[in-house]
């Protein structure tokens, strides 16, 4: 690597590294009138963090649900059905990584929109059935990479997916397909 080169990223670690240091450093406050502010939330501030919460999950879920659908049917079912995993397919073994770190991500993504549910009552109803799906799908993951999976194993995912998505339009959030990137998928 030329000299040049790993100066200019030792710079920009530096500013980065000292960027950081004073943002936290800037965060930090006096404590003592944290600790002496009166903690009693009245009535009024209550009812509108819960509503707060309960708007938040459901936009929460709606992303983490979409991305695990958009992972899904982009990096595993479309390439499944194209052939990409069958032995000798050209990209074989790109599309096997791919899928595998897809199926990983959409089992994180899925239980994390399932902890979102639980902020909204009536979507945390309408999710609690498909628990069993999602941890159904723990090991795809691996099974994907290895080039294990079989026509069951994707329609484990799509049934899943598909289960999500109609639990959110049930509850008022409807689930949109959104594809992350390579770079989410590796957990970059």
């Amino acid at each position: 690597m030329p000299t040049s080169l790993r100066a200019r990223r030792a710079a920009v670690a530096l500013f980065l590294s000292g960027a950081l240091l004073a943002t936290t450093a800037a965060c930090g406050g006096d404590t003592s009138q944290s600790m002496t502010t009166d903690t009693r939330a009245t009535p009024a501030a209550t009812a509108s963090a819960t509503f707060e919460q309960q708007r938040l999950a459901k936009t929460r879920f709606v992303a983490n649900a979409g991305l695990a659908a958009g992972a899904t049917y982009q990096w595993i079912v479309k390439p499944y059905r194209a052939g990409k995993f069958k032995k000798g397919a050209d990209g074989r073994t790109v599309a096997l990584v791919k899928a595998g770190l897809a199926g990983a991500f959409t089992y994180n993504r899925l239980k994390a929109a399932v902890n979102n549910a639980k902020g909204d009552a009536l979507l945390s109803k309408a999710v609690a059935p498909l628990s069993a799906g999602i941890d159904s799908l723990k090991d795809l993951g691996t099974k994907l990479r290895k080039g294990e999976a079989t026509e069951g194993d994707i329609g484990a995912f799509e049934n899943v997916i598909n289960g999500v998505k109609d639990a959110g339009k049930s509850a008022g959030a409807e689930v949109v397909d959104k594809v992350p990137s390579t770079s989410q998928l590796s957990g970059g």
